[in-house]
């Protein structure tokens, strides 16, 4: 039989980089978790950490070794949970949070939906477009739009959305369609925060500075003067899309579109999926893939 003795303790060192964290998180003396890495190091004739008297750090070969312990104990969390009713029946606290505009209009009713099929789940949902931190304020999960930027997070893609530059057909009947990136210099851009857009040219990412009477950091104040022909905008299609179908707003510059954004779930990386958020995280996925 293997010997599993400090493998725990281990794994909780590398996740916290800190032997009195790791101690405190398992209910054990600091002590004990130095004996036990230092017995598991004996055992593997190998070191697994570099110690110093501010930070603990995991070895080339503790790395490797982590990545084996960590997929071995969340398949024994795993075998655990699969004999609770927890697998079929989410309950308890939520802790979510999301975009505001996107979040109103899309994450907060399909979790209201969810909530309907589990009424043992409770959620707590703040909509803000400030990034928080997921560990430090204990959110169980975060909605992300476009372009990831923490490595700290793991990541699920749950749909995309798409990028619109479009504008009324009064607006464009009186100062014309623009074709070229050149072009939209001399036309009435109207930016959200930032004061240029996204744009894909010769396979290549490029951002265009504009401006115009109106800057907004609101998408549905911006979608409302492009319908009353006041200038041209790029918005996500959660915002244009409709007004696209019924002919109120003309898409243009289409063959200089950037690749669909991803809309994404993030948890923190050392936080195995509990079964609550696994399934509301698969829920949404396919709720807006379709």
């Amino acid at each position: 039989m293997y010997n599993w003795e400090g493998v725990s303790e281990f794994v909780a060192v590398a996740e916290a980089e800190s032997f009195t964290a790791a101690a405190k998180r398992l209910g054990i003396s600091t002590a004990q978790v130095s004996r036990q890495i230092s017995a598991l190091e004996a055992r593997l004739a190998a070191k697994l950490f570099y110690r110093t008297t501010r930070k603990v750090s995991v070895t080339e070969v503790g790395r490797i070794y982590y990545q084996h312990c960590r997929q071995i104990l969340d398949g024994l969390e795993e075998a655990e949970r699969a004999i609770t009713n927890l697998q079929t029946t989410p309950r308890g606290l939520l802790k979510i949070t999301a975009p505001v505009t996107y979040g109103e209009g899309t994450i907060a009713p399909l979790i209201n939906d969810f909530m309907q099929k589990y009424p043992e789940l409770e959620v707590q949902l703040l909509l803000s477009n400030q990034k928080v931190d997921l560990v430090d304020e204990g959110f169980d999960l975060a909605i992300r739009l476009g372009k990831l930027d923490d490595s700290s997070m793991m990541a699920k893609k749950l749909g995309s959305r798409t990028q619109y530059v479009c504008a009324s057909e009064k607006y464009l009947a009186t100062y014309g369609i623009p074709h070229s990136l050149s072009e939209l210099e001399h036309h009435n851009c109207l930016p959200g925060t930032l004061d240029y857009w996204r744009f894909l040219e010769d396979g290549k990412p490029r951002n265009i500075r504009v401006k115009g009477r109106l800057s907004c950091n609101s998408g549905h104040a911006l979608t409302d003067a492009a319908l009353k022909g006041l200038g041209i905008v790029q918005l996500p299609d959660y915002y244009v899309q409709g007004y696209i179908d019924n002919g109120q707003l003309i898409p243009l510059l289409t063959q200089f579109m950037e690749k669909d954004d991803g809309i994404w779930a993030l948890y923190p990386h050392n936080r195995h999926l509990s079964p609550k958020v696994r399934m509301l995280v698969d829920y949404l996925a396919e709720a807006l893939s379709s």
